[in-house]
């Protein structure tokens, strides 16, 4: 599993965060499950209002997650 959390506009409160998620071949989890798991962990208010699957995350050469990469709307 590998994950990153941007901020995406929100009419509402202005910025709101997005989870972009990388699942393990074979690994069988769904939005609801990682919304659960982030609110057991983190404060309510850090506990992003949505999650994406994808293929794979942006790297730079030192295996760095090129957060600005991932789509913003």
């Amino acid at each position: 599993l590998e994950n990153a959390v941007v901020g995406v506009p929100h009419e509402k409160w202005g910025e709101v965060g997005r989870a972009y998620v990388v699942l393990k071949p074979g690994a069988n989890l769904d939005e609801g499950a990682v919304l659960d798991h982030c609110g057991t962990q983190l404060a309510r208010y850090k506990v992003p209002k949505e999650v994406r699957f994808i293929g794979e995350l942006p790297h730079n050469a030192t295996g760095k997650i090129l957060k600005h990469q991932l789509p913003r709307s």
